[in-house]
This record gives C-alpha cells, structure tokens and sequence, in this order.
C-alpha cells in the first residue's frame, strides 16, 4: 500500500514528551494549520505574508519545489520536505511550540497520470510531534492525492494508506491531516468511509479551487481522529489556482 522513508530527528525528549500528554492535557492554544497548494511553485513568494498575517503554528504545502525551499518562512522552521521529485511536499512549523520526534515520507499507491507523466509517488509527509503547550504528543500530516485523471476509488485507497501509515508512527495519539484530496465529487460517501476508521473529514464553507472562470470546487480537505477543528475558513486567492485554508485544531476529550 505504501512505502516509507523514515527521517528521526535527534533530540533529547523530556520524561513528559515520553509520556504522551502531561498534567496540563487540553489546555492551551489550539494548533493553527495552514494547508497550501503553490500551483508549482507559483504562490511561494506569498509565504512569509501568509504565516505572519494568520499566526500559523504549522504550514503545511503542496507543489512546492523542493530545490527552493527556505529554511525559515517567517517564524516557522522547516520540518521535512520530499525529494523524490522536483514538485512536492514540505512542512513548517514553530520550533518553540512543537517537539519534533521524526518524520517520514510515505509513497502511496500510483496513479497512471503518475506512472506516465512523472513519478509523483510521495504523497504524504509526516510528523510525530511533541506540543510544548499542552504536552500531548500528535501526528500531523501534509497529503497530496492523485489528480482527477485518477479514479476517486484510487483516491480513497491512497487516503487510507495514508492514515495506516501515520499509525504506525505513533498509534492512539490525536492526527490530523490537511492538503489537496483532489476529491470534488460524491464526498459525501468518503465521509461516511472515514468515519468506519476513526477519521472524520472537515471541508471548508467555500470553493477552495478556482482555476477555471466557469469552474470551481471543493479540493482541499482535513482528516483527523483525536482533534476538534473548531474552525476552517478559506482565505483571500493568490497566485495559485487553489485557495489556501486555515483551521484550528484543539485535542478532544
């Protein structure tokens, strides 16, 4: 179903980050996540603006090129990116807010666009994180399905791949996963699948896709078991044909 990439960072974890969630449990900031499709890299120089304006505490991309990536966008660091292809995946996020355990890189299930136009098989990035807030330990994830030459039921295969391989990271601690599902059409049905698994599926209230002036859609998508996200708004368009979106995520009970 996938193959991984596990990148472990090398830090000294406290006796409370071993533990999973300390005295402290829920209270604190809710995560702010930020998710962003660059349109190959088109909407980069829109970052730093970005993160500062709406407080992100992570950012999570998609068609970024990975041979130009920062090390910082405004006051978040660089997490992890993917390498296996020019245009892919990458996470930032706070360093004083979060503890980074590890990351990895999963290589879902290809599409035939992939298979004959470019080796797009890394499709997820990973984080087993640590939040220095609330001392709960969380999993956040950075997806990009398959393009819509691709079937929804292959779409779905790589969705569960994707939260199978996050488990494995780190099993029973709250996930959350943002990013393009490129998923328009009877969505109603994969949150009904979701929700047999753990996960529940949050859209926004708003297109989050508008390449085309006669058409637009619903794209871009968070996935997560353990969390509330109390908010998702879409924000104003840049240069990419897809609208970043923003949400906040607070642990469940």
């Amino acid at each position: 179903m996938f193959r991984r990439y596990d990148r472990p960072f090398r830090t000294r974890l406290g006796a409370r980050a071993r533990r999973g969630c300390g005295s402290r449990g829920r209270e604190g900031r809710p995560t702010k996540i930020i998710s962003y499709n660059l349109r190959e890299h088109t909407a980069s120089g829109e970052l730093a603006a970005i993160a500062e304006r709406y407080d992100a505490d992570v950012l999570c991309l998609q068609e970024c090129d990975s041979t130009d990536m920062p090390l910082h966008i405004g006051p978040l660091a660089l997490v992890d990116q993917t390498r296996g292809n020019r245009l892919g995946l990458a996470m930032y996020l706070r360093s004083d807010r979060f503890q980074v355990h590890r990351t990895k890189v999963f290589a879902l299930r290809k599409s035939l666009h992939d298979r004959v136009m470019a080796p797009a098989h890394e499709r997820l990035l990973a984080a087993h994180l640590t939040d220095l807030q609330t001392g709960c330990e969380v999993l956040v994830g950075d997806f990009h399905a398959a393009p819509l030459t691709a079937s929804n039921s292959l779409r779905r295969k790589q969705i569960a791949a994707a939260h199978e391989g996050m488990r494995t990271m780190k099993a029973g601690v709250p996930a959350v996963m943002v990013g393009d599902f490129n998923y328009p059409w009877f969505v109603r049905g994969l949150e009904r699948k979701l929700s047999t698994t753990g996960y529940q599926l949050t859209r926004t209230n708003a297109p989050t896709y508008v390449r085309y002036r006669y058409f637009s859609g619903y794209f871009d998508f968070v996935t997560s078991t353990g969390f509330h996200i109390d908010d998702i708004d879409v924000l104003p368009q840049g240069a990419s044909d897809h609208l970043p979106i923003s949400l906040t995520a607070r642990i469940a009970a």
